[in-house]
């Protein structure tokens, strides 16, 4: 018992410094966003710009794209995931027969009878129920396990380092307008300080302020240029319906975001009829109202509007699935 203990109290301080570094890109953020802020508005607009009408508009405008990325940002850090209910859990007699059998057959069979009244769609390759070794339950469509979450979440779409959380169904539309408003945020500073910034290399900017005004202009051009890609790819995502990370077969995964190989965009979900890349496509239209609500009032403020439980999703009809279907109903008929 003793040597047990011993361990237990050597993982405390690890645990915890683990959770402490995984904060340090959120802070690297904070502090790009805290600079830029004294050097936007003490450096530039209070003792650069010179009209009164410029410094208002500038300060305004400035203060209405900081309020609602920060707002955006904050509700993305802060979002609890979406966790799987306990009724996909399976019971300790369930659990113990699972463990104990012999082959895959017996497995399948097992989580399969369980699964039977739970409304998933998705499947494995070999068309099992999805079903998670370390969480111990069968995995609702779209759900994934991340190992640094170390649980599996609802629609994950992929840990982000930068918010410290994984993008998933309950923060996703958080996520977008995070990145659309950072976008707009730095497009904004980057053109309010070009003028500066060109007067700067004609020699006609003084002051130690001019330095803060030159590296503003740096990297919001920089960071604009990263967040158009990942913005726009998500606009895409959107639109489509699909997610980052992949509906993939194996019971626990951690894909690094840039790991396009195994996304839903690459690889195809599985349903009970087949892979199916747009299985969960209802369209532009409905694919955007799923996610940011059926209120157009609250489409671009960083409040929760989106559609579901999280837990089950609308599949789209194929025409084969269709015309098997009326199959089905003429063989009744006659």
């Amino acid at each position: 018992m003793a040597p047990e203990a011993g361990k237990d109290a050597s993982r405390g301080p690890c645990q915890l410094c683990f959770r402490a570094i995984k904060w340090v890109p959120v802070l690297f953020i904070m502090c790009i966003v805290i600079w830029s802020y004294y050097a936007y508005v003490i450096q530039l607009c209070i003792y650069t710009v010179d009209s009164a009408t410029e410094k208002i508009i500038y300060l305004v405008v400035y203060h209405c794209f900081f309020v609602m990325f920060l707002w955006a940002y904050i509700q993305t850090i802060f979002t609890q995931i979406g966790r799987v209910p306990l009724s996909y859990k399976l019971p300790e007699g369930e659990l113990e027969r699972l463990t104990h059998c012999d082959n895959e057959e017996m497995q399948n069979n097992i989580l399969e009878r369980f699964s039977k009244d739970l409304p998933n769609v998705n499947c494995t390759i070999g068309g099992a129920a999805r079903y998670c070794e370390k969480c111990r339950h069968v995995k609702p469509d779209r759900a994934h396990h991340c190992s640094v979450c170390g649980e599996c979440v609802l629609k994950m779409d992929h840990h982000c380092p930068w918010v410290n959380n994984c993008v998933c169904y309950t923060n996703y539309k958080f996520f977008i307008l995070f990145l659309g408003y950072a976008l707009l945020y730095c497009i904004y500073v980057s053109m309010t300080t070009l003028q500066y910034f060109i007067a700067f290399w004609k020699g006609n900017l003084d002051g130690m302020g001019r330095f803060h005004i030159l590296f503003l202009f740096f990297v919001a051009v920089m960071f604009a240029i990263s967040l158009a890609s990942l913005f726009f790819y998500h606009i895409y995502l959107v639109s489509v319906n699909r997610t980052t990370l992949g509906e993939l077969s194996s019971s626990a995964i951690y894909v690094v975001y840039f790991n396009a190989k195994l996304t839903e965009a690459f690889r195809a979900p599985i349903f009970f009829t087949g892979p199916d890349k747009n299985g969960f496509n209802l369209g532009r239209k409905k694919n955007f109202i799923e996610v940011f609500g059926e209120k157009p009032r609250l489409w671009l403020l960083p409040v929760f509007t989106t559609l579901g439980d999280g837990l089950s999703y609308e599949k789209r009809v194929r025409d084969e699935d269709m015309e098997g279907l009326l199959n089905e109903v003429r063989f009744e008929d006659e």
